[in-house]
């Protein structure tokens, strides 16, 4: 599970990027995928250590 959260948030990052930097315009909801990303990379890291 903490794989695929981990697969999740990295794909997540890149969509973001791609439609940041490539000015697609996506609306408020690429920055919320960034959000969601940042959460799941977060809590992989916070459970690993813990």
């Amino acid at each position: 599970m903490g794989n695929l959260l981990y697969v999740v948030a990295v794909i997540l990052v890149i969509i973001w990027a791609i439609s940041f930097l490539g000015g697609f315009y996506t609306g408020g909801i690429i920055h919320v995928l960034l959000v969601i990303a940042i959460v799941a990379f977060l809590l992989k890291v916070i459970r690993r250590t813990a």
